[in-house]
């Protein structure tokens, strides 16, 4: 039994290219008020988030995550040889998450992004969470995304410290590593899950521009088209002390939303009271009130932006966490 009295049920999803991948669903409690896909950070595994979606799941949410191709529980036998686009964790893995949250009503000529149940479908998304949105065949679907901790990856953004600690990763360690390896031992460096070689080559190489892949010549127009396709409403939320995601980061990268309405939250740890949050506090225990800022934000949604997805601006407006 969870800390919450709310046991996940453990599914398995296909992919569209057959891969299978490993996931939960934390049933909704109550009046059900939506449906919620977590798409996590990369070298993260779905168990890391599994309190948030206790939470939302006790607030009315049926949540589901998943571990990427990869990873976690979707990891293969061995990573040395193992084959994969890192464009295929939003493509294909989160796309055959959201896929499983609509069913079985999933029809793409419906007018509003609701769940079989007729409840909305919304999204929070973990760094590269951020990025996989605007990848999604079916973002049109999704009636808000909310998203900690996204940014351009790109050193400049990061302070002087940080910036020479991920600059010794991608040219020394992380070259070294992987040929030792075939992959990149994530977790020898005390940093999450393994990660497959064309996830961090792809990684390592998008993080060398200011505005990630938006700058990679080979990427920039299809990735510009893509992202400036999406209207659905979108808040971005980093905290002051993300060494890897500051606000300048975030800002660089969520410009490629040029039409949707999204606005950016600076999060305050010391005046929240929240103590330190960095990349990866926003998912721990005692971020609760973040979590519950959350599904404030959802259930604000005006209910014809939901219904009607008319054109949106970006807002872009920054607020200070309290």
């Amino acid at each position: 039994m969870t800390t919450l009295g709310i046991d996940p049920q453990p599914l398995t999803l296909t992919a569209s290219d057959g891969y299978a991948l490993s996931a939960q669903r934390y049933p909704a409690q109550g009046q059900p008020r939506g449906r919620l896909v977590v798409a996590g950070a990369t070298g993260v595994a779905q168990r890391f988030y599994r309190r948030f979606a206790q939470y939302a799941a006790a607030q009315g949410y049926t949540t589901l995550t998943l571990d990427y191709r990869g990873i976690g529980q979707s990891r293969p036998a061995s990573l040395r040889g193992f084959r994969m686009n890192y464009l295929d964790w939003a493509r294909l893995d989160l796309a055959a998450a959201v896929d499983a949250a609509l069913r079985p009503a999933l029809t793409h000529t419906a007018p509003t992004p609701t769940a079989d149940d007729g409840t909305p479908l919304f999204m929070v998304g973990h760094s590269y969470g951020g990025h996989a949105f605007g990848l999604l065949p079916q973002h049109h679907r999704v009636a808000g995304f909310y998203t900690f901790a996204t940014g351009a990856g790109w050193h400049g953004w990061m302070p002087p410290l940080e910036r020479v600690r991920v600059l010794a990763l991608w040219r020394v360690l992380g070259p070294l590593l992987t040929r030792w390896k075939g992959y990149l031992p994530w977790s020898l460096l005390g940093m999450g899950e393994d990660l497959p070689l064309d996830v961090y080559r792809q990684w390592r190489d998008w993080c060398r521009h200011p505005r990630y892949f938006f700058d990679v010549p080979a990427l920039a127009g299809e990735m510009s088209e893509r992202f400036a396709s999406v209207r659905t409403p979108i808040l971005a939320a980093n905290a002051l002390d993300d060494l890897w995601a500051p606000p300048a980061s975030r800002d660089a990268f969520m410009a490629g939303y040029s039409q949707a309405a999204w606005q950016a939250l600076d999060i305050d740890p010391q005046a929240s009271g929240l103590g330190p949050i960095g990349h990866m506090g926003y998912f721990r225990p005692a971020a609760q009130p973040l979590w519950r800022a959350v599904l404030d934000w959802f259930e604000q949604l005006p209910p014809t932006e939901l219904a009607t997805r008319t054109s949106a601006t970006r807002t872009g407006t920054r607020h200070a966490h309290a």
